[in-house]
């Protein structure tokens, strides 16, 4: 095909969109297959991203403590970082030199997931804070009344990302106007990016805003309070905020240098700017955040880290009942088979073997009206 580089072909099958878009942003030719290592290296760390994201997902629904606005909310980022780690599996077997065999359509949808979890974690992280200072001020959470609210936002989140994301499929690309087209995305429009850069970076400064003031409130709630119930709560919401405060820490200087690498790619050319060839690790970097979110609930919540021990020793607790259940009909099976074998019967002064002993501390265990049960608690 003419006016593209010499070092690649054109092969059967690839897109001639696709081609010409890379050519002008100087990626064809750059597009190596794919690295064995490097592969087997990311897909185990995805690997370790969906398993331990579904493990936040179930611990908060199983356990009915965690069934509050806040923890709702945690497990809304965890379900973008699972989205995020699918994404990029599909990124990892879809990229090199098959990007070309890709259509526009396939293109999109292949990077806008990627924006989808970028998006849905960010106003996550803005809904936790939103969540964190209402709380803070009326120095209690939300009722169960006002959860249909909680639901609505939480599919309001998603919503406008999908919107958000989909926008250079539904007309928004640069298509037809080279020039326009972004380095690091080049179907994708720099005003575009412009755009997206900007609503990010309004809502972190806005979350950092949030905790700031929440930081605040509770430094001068405290001195106040006199009450002890009130001062557990403060004490427990001040160790959630560090948590969320934490994650936030981390979700920026992970998405940080992805979001600096798209800045430039705005406002820079690739002659000026050839870094911007090099995004495969800021990438990596950004998806590793994913990963590192529900370390930082094992390692910060007491009661994340016990639910997540829960679920861990959930295979061998049940493995144990099952046994000591089993180990029972086995014993009195034996004493039956012994008692009715055609020998003659035990005079009463045998009543002092352990199946008579357990029988008679059953029954007066019954007579007296407490269970074990009730006496364990």
């Amino acid at each position: 095909m003419e006016g593209y580089d010499n070092q690649s072909r054109m092969e059967i099958g690839m897109d001639p969109t696709i081609v010409l878009h890379y050519n002008s942003s100087g990626k064809w030719g750059r597009q190596k297959g794919i690295d064995t290592g490097k592969t087997v290296v990311l897909l185990v760390i995805c690997s370790f991203i969906l398993l331990e994201n579904v493990m936040v997902l179930l611990a908060v629904w199983k356990n009915k403590k965690f069934h509050n606005r806040m923890y709702y909310f945690i497990g809304n980022l965890a379900l973008s970082d699972l989205l995020a780690g699918v994404a990029y599996v599909v990124n990892i077997f879809s990229s090199g030199r098959r990007t070309f065999f890709l259509t526009p359509m396939q293109w999109f949808m292949r990077e806008g997931s990627m924006f989808v979890a970028l998006s849905a974690s960010t106003f996550s992280l803005l809904a936790i804070g939103i969540e964190r200072h209402m709380t803070m001020v009326n120095m209690k959470p939300y009722g169960a009344t006002k959860r249909y609210r909680l639901f609505v936002l939480l599919g309001a989140c998603w919503l406008v990302s999908i919107f958000l994301s989909a926008l250079p499929s539904l007309g928004w690309n640069c298509m037809g106007n080279l020039p326009s087209c972004s380095t690091v995305l080049p179907l994708y429009s720099k005003s575009y990016l412009a755009i997206c850069i900007t609503i990010f970076t309004g809502i972190l400064l806005a979350i950092v805003i949030l905790y700031v003031r929440i930081y605040r409130l509770v430094n001068s709630s405290s001195q106040r309070v006199a009450s002890r119930q009130q001062g557990r709560f403060s004490e427990r919401s001040m160790a959630l905020l560090r948590t969320v405060a934490i994650v936030l820490g981390v979700f920026i200087i992970c998405w940080g240098p992805l979001f600096v690498l798209l800045m430039l790619d705005v406002a820079c050319s690739p002659q000026e700017c050839p870094f911007l060839y090099k995004v495969d690790w800021s990438i990596a970097l950004a998806v590793l955040n994913s990963a590192l979110n529900p370390l930082i609930y094992t390692l910060s919540s007491r009661e994340m880290r016990s639910a997540f021990f829960k679920l861990l020793c959930c295979c061998e607790l049940r493995a144990k009942e099952v046994k000591n259940v089993t180990l029972t009909p086995t014993v009195d099976k034996s004493h039956s088979k012994s008692s009715s074998g055609g020998s003659p019967p035990k005079p009463r002064e045998d009543t002092d073997s352990p199946p008579a002993v357990v029988l008679i501390s059953a029954v007066l265990v019954k007579a007296s009206g407490i269970s074990p049960q009730k006496g364990k608690f």
